[in-house]
């Protein structure tokens, strides 16, 4: 529980797993972690070998940020957040998040396993759960998502894609270390929806 007095639930899991979708599922405000991303102009934002920005590397997003966001959402139940465009990689505005007495709050995005680290450093104690989908199923709904919202070029997007594939094994693995749970859709949504029902994380 938090000072807030509701359920901090943490996301994790591969890009296009279906982290938002759970997130919407419990029927509880959600935190967008991927609305920290620095814009692609940032001066330090990381490239990979091919000389385009590497949205994969946690030095593209800011988690202090991300964390003092939640702090202040639990501390005053509300709290103004970035809106971020992954499509044309910036910030393009802002929007509150309110709690208005939910029994949980999730925060989800691709940098969840790391975040589990920072919120610890700054005494949260979150729930951990990796949705743990099969790899095939992962790669396709990530395709179908991002060619249908036109995030990336196709050809960086399947490129993207297998080169995530091939990485999901030891993302699970990455999480597990981290103190995560792996959960299937099902058991997850059942988890999130049972207010009597947790996981319990501890520091890795």
């Amino acid at each position: 529980m938090t000072e807030a007095g509701c359920r901090l639930v943490l996301i994790a899991g591969p890009s296009g797993s279906g982290k938002s979708r759970l997130a919407h599922a419990s029927g509880c405000p959600s935190l967008r972690l991927d609305d920290f991303y620095v814009d692609a102009d940032h001066p330090d934002l990381p490239r990979t070998e091919f000389g385009i920005p590497d949205w994969d590397d946690p030095r593209s997003w800011d988690a202090d940020a991300a964390v003092a966001a939640l702090r202040a959402l639990l501390a005053s139940g509300e709290v103004v957040v970035p809106t971020y465009s992954i499509s044309e990689s910036r910030r393009t505005g802002s929007h509150q998040l309110r709690l208005d007495g939910a029994p949980c709050l999730t925060a989800e995005g691709i940098f969840a396993i790391e975040f589990l680290a920072t919120c610890h450093a700054a005494g949260l104690a979150p729930e951990a759960i990796y949705l743990d989908r099969p790899a095939p199923m992962v790669f396709w709904l990530r395709l179908r998502r991002d060619l249908a919202k036109k995030r990336k070029p196709p050809l960086i997007l399947l490129r993207r894609g297998l080169a995530l594939w091939r990485a999901q094994p030891a993302l699970k693995r990455k999480a597990l270390a981290a103190g995560f749970t792996p959960m299937s859709m099902r058991t997850a949504v059942a988890r999130l929806t049972d207010p009597h029902n947790s996981v319990e994380s501890s520091p890795a």
